[in-house]
Parts: structure tokens; C-alpha cells; sequence
């Protein structure tokens, strides 16, 4: 079983592999830190996994001197320290399996840092098959014929059927897969270039599952263009453009301490609440229901269900946060204003928009928290408790 992590279980993480010097791409910077988009190819591969709730771990690996871009590029993501990987593909692996050893996960999942397309639906098929098999890898099914071409000269053709065109994320039970590629670096194999390949070698069985098309890994300078050109036509294919508000309001009472987006703060009180009273992320909750008609939280979360008791509103939040991917969508941009008197707001101001941040698949330059006071008026200026309002935008196909 895996080991509790803050009293939770942490069964799933995630490897990704980000120490390779990416030449074929051209350029003075290694491929995973090139510009896509408006940000670092690396920061659209972490914010897929930091989003998923599956994940509970993720763990980078990157080449030694690339520690200032990796810290940009991931800058506001929750991650484990970056560990530094070795010369092959298959060392970084290794080296970055034993970095989380000590957060025991049941599973892992391996996957490639210049495939920025990954799909939440994708990791949660390889994490769902993991629960009956020891080695899933997502492929294609090959569909060019294939030539064996020595040399430049073809000497054969191979025959397709039953051929798969291997991608990442792969997933292994965690214990295993690290065992594997313990015992391949002992006997001195070390160009291994995938990891199913050693758990073949190791004797486990993998299963495939069905991979994605668009999830490609960008290579060379064309596919870092093409890819380029993908994103802009998505943001096209959601042109149905959408505005939530939202609005909260909770008293204070006897406590030391209290919870805004996420983020608890030392106080003389707590907010009163069924759930953990965290005003702003149920505003911001709200706003993001209301954009796609949903009612609120009550309509989802019931307070008189005994289930959502002292509950993080977090779990509120990552299920708005769903049912907007679920039909294809995307947040664009979340904007908050906490009303209260005290506690002071702005010395955590950025913690907060981290947390959020994650919490809705985004980067926390599309997360505006602001803070003001009711100068002294009404039961904000009486310091009787705080409320908070948010907007948001949002875009669906």
C-alpha cells in the first residue's frame, strides 16, 4: 500500500524527463525550454500533469545547468525539486525514480517532457489501467508501410500488422519498474530508449492502450512551428466565450487561524462554515459554475450532507474546474476581491494565486487577486467576518 503523504494517500506519480539537450531543434536552448505559445514548451507539459487529479507527485529531471530556465519555466507549479539526470534517456529514468523513493507511490508514470500535448483524458486511462496491470503504455497503431532500408538502399519490407508506435506517459507499479532499471544498470545496459523496453527485459508484461494523435513529441524545429500553429487554431475552436461571477460572504468565530484560496493564515479566528469556509475559492467556484449554468456549489455540494464537513474547498474547485474540460473548454482568466479588515491579505497574495493556479490548469499570470477594506463599514468594517468576489472568464468550443 502506499504511504500516507499529509494524511493522504499518494498513490500516482509522475517522472518527467527534461535533461536532454533537444540539438535536432535547433536553437541555443534545449527544445523543452524553446518559447510555445508564449511560454516554455516544458510549462505546457507540467501544467497538464500539476492539473490532474490523479497526480499526486511530479518530479523533474533536468540537465545539470539548466537549473535557473527550469525554475523560470516552472515557476508557481507545486513540484518536488528538480533532480539532475545523467547522459542517456534512460539514466535520467532511473535517477529520477529513485529521487521519489521516499514519497513511496504505488504507481509511476514516465513521460517525456517534449510531448506538451498530453491530454488529461490520456493520463487517466494509463492511471485506470494500472489498476489491473503492471506496465501500461499508451501507442498508435503504425499505418505507413514500413521499408528496412540499409544504408539507403531497401533490402525488405516489414510487415505492420500488430506494430505500435510507442508514446508517453508510461506507467508502471512504481516498485517494480524502479527494481528493473536497478538491475539493468547493473548489468551495464544503459540505451535502453524507452522504459517499457526494460520492463520487457525485465520480464514484466506490458499492456498497450489506445494512444492520442496529437500527442507527438516535438522534435525538430518544424514541429515546434506546427505545434505553434495547433495552439492558436485551438484557442479558435473555442470562440463561445464565456463570463461567471461569484460571490461569498462568511462570519468569523472563535479560532487561530483561517483558510483563503487555499492558503492558511494565522489568525485570532476562524470563518464559520459547513465546509472549510474558504471564501474566495467558493466565490471563484461559483464564478466558474455560473459560466457554464451549473447552479453553485450548494447544487453540487449539498451543506446538509455530511460529506462536505470541514471538507477542502479545493475538492469544490477541481470539480468546476472538470466539468468545464469535459466539454473541451479552458479557463482564460480568474479575477478575485477579498473585503475584510484583518487579517492582512497582501503578504500572501502570491501563494495564493500559486495554489489557485494549479488548481485550475493555468498559469498564475491569469490569476488577479486583490484585497480592500469596507473602510469600517458594515459587518466587514465591523470585523464580523469577509467576503469575496470573483469573476471569471472562460472558453468553450
Amino acid at each position: 500500500m502506499p504511504t500516507p503523504i499529509g494524511g493522504a494517500l499518494m498513490p500516482n506519480a509522475v517522472v518527467i524527463l527534461a535533461a536532454g539537450t533537444g540539438k535536432r531543434a535547433g536553437g541555443p536552448t534545449p527544445k523543452q525550454f524553446q518559447m510555445l505559445a508564449g511560454k516554455p514548451l516544458l510549462r505546457h507539459t507540467l501544467e497538464a500533469f500539476a492539473g490532474h487529479p490523479d497526480i499526486h507527485r511530479i518530479q523533474v529531471v533536468i540537465a545539470m545547468g539548466d537549473e535557473k530556465t527550469y525554475q523560470s519555466a516552472a515557476s508557481g507549479l507545486t513540484l518536488n525539486p528538480p533532480v539532475i539526470g545523467g547522459p542517456t534517456r534512460q539514466q535520467s529514468g532511473h535517477l529520477g525514480l529513485e529521487a521519489i523513493a521516499g514519497d513511496s507511490p504505488h504507481n509511476v508514470l514516465i513521460h517525456d517532457a517534449a510531448r506538451p500535448f498530453v491530454s488529461p483524458a490520456l493520463i487517466s486511462q494509463v492511471v485506470s489501467r494500472l489498476e489491473k496491470h503492471i506496465a501500461v503504455i499508451p501507442a498508435m497503431p503504425i499505418s505507413e508501410t514500413l521499408k528496412r532500408a540499409p544504408d539507403g538502399v531497401v533490402s525488405g519490407t516489414v510487415e505492420r500488422e500488430h506494430l505500435w508506435a510507442a508514446q508517453t506517459p508510461q506507467g508502471f507499479r512504481y516498485e517494480l519498474i524502479r527494481d528493473a532499471h536497478a538491475r539493468a544498470a547493473r548489468a551495464g545496459l544503459v540505451n535502453f530508449t524507452d522504459d517499457a523496453a526494460i520492463a520487457e527485459w525485465a520480464g514484466m508484461k506490458v499492456v498497450v492502450c489506445p494512444g492520442e494523435s496529437t500527442n507527438r513529441k516535438l522534435t525538430t524545429p518544424e514541429d515546434i512551428r506546427l505545434a505553434e500553429e495547433d495552439l492558436v487554431r485551438n484557442s479558435l475552436r473555442c470562440p463561445d466565450v464565456r463570463v461567471g461571477q461569484g460571490f461569498d460572504v462568511h462570519p468569523f468565530e472563535p479560532g487561530e487561524g483561517i483558510i483563503l484560496c487555499g492558503i492558511r493564515i494565522a489568525h485570532h479566528a476562524k470563518l464559520k462554515g459547513h465546509s472549510d469556509a474558504d471564501a474566495p475559492m467558493h466565490a471563484l467556484t461559483d464564478a466558474l459554475l455560473g459560466s457554464i449554468g451549473e447552479g453553485d456549489i450548494g447544487t453540487h455540494f449539498p451543506p446538509t450532507d455530511e460529506r462536505w464537513k470541514n471538507a477542502a474547498s479545493s475538492i469544490f474547485l477541481k470539480h468546476a474546474v472538470g466539468l468545464i474540460s469535459a466539454r473541451g473548454g479552458y479557463i482564460a482568466n480568474a479575477d478575485i476581491t477579498i473585503i475584510c479588515e484583518t487579517p492582512k491579505i497582501a503578504p500572501h497574495i502570491a501563494l495564493m494565486r500559486n495554489c489557485l493556479a494549479d488548481l485550475m490548469r493555468i498559469s498564475p499570470d491569469r490569476v488577479a487577486i486583490k484585497a480592500t477594506t469596507s473602510e469600517g463599514m458594515g459587518f466587514t468594517g465591523r470585523k464580523e467576518g469577509l467576503a469575496a468576489f470573483a469573476t471569471v472568464t472562460v472558453r468553450l468550443p
